[in-house]
């Protein structure tokens, strides 16, 4: 099955049906996102989006907020941009401290995080592209706990990744959070299905 690149106001389900299968669709979404969620060192966790990961966001927005077709076209056009478009992956990456006092000191020292998320394949560095809604480190250099990066593949690139058994790392190279992890085959596998 081809990867589907946008989300349109006739794929989401009308509130009174998305809210009787609701938790039918989090079983099944959880399923998807399990395998494409990846820890890197002990703060960061990345979630790689895709079109179903996007859709149960804007539907759980919808049933959440409850705000309607006014509120439709607003996720859309939030959720949209993290579907990857064939030749990409997006993710979210989140940063997550639990203690608050700690948390603040975490965040105070990780400003411009967003721009060091890289991928290795095959020898070769994809550089994560920061989505470009908005600033993501304030001018004090305080991270956001919620960041979203593209990876802009080449065609020699997604053939590297699509290889079964392919080492794959995932990392951050900033000076205050060196850290790198792994895709598990199974993740890797998942994630190849974003591609054209």
């Amino acid at each position: 099955m081809a990867a589907r690149h946008a989300i349109a106001a006739t794929d989401i389900l009308p509130a009174e049906v998305y809210a009787a299968e609701r938790s039918q669709w989090h079983q099944r979404i959880g399923a998807v996102k399990k395998l494409r969620r990846l820890a890197v060192g002990p703060y960061v966790t990345f979630y790689f989006e895709n079109w179903q990961t996007m859709w149960h966001q804007i539907q759980e927005m919808l049933h959440i907020e409850r705000g309607g077709e006014a509120q439709l076209a607003d996720e859309l056009a939030a959720y949209n941009p993290l579907v990857p478009n064939g030749h990409e992956l997006a993710a979210t990456f989140m940063i997550e401290v639990a203690d608050a006092a700690r948390r603040k000191q975490v965040l105070a020292s990780l400003g411009g995080i967003e721009d060091t998320a890289f991928l290795e394949v095959a020898g070769e560095t994809i550089h994560a592209v920061p989505e470009a809604d908005q600033d993501r480190t304030t001018a004090e250099g305080k991270a956001s706990s919620v960041q979203f990066v593209h990876f802009p593949f080449s065609a020699a690139q997604i053939a590297a990744f699509r290889r079964s058994g392919a080492r794959v790392t995932l990392g951050l190279s900033h000076p205050a959070y060196s850290h790198m992890a792994m895709l598990p085959e199974a993740t890797r596998a998942a994630l190849a299905e974003d591609f054209d």
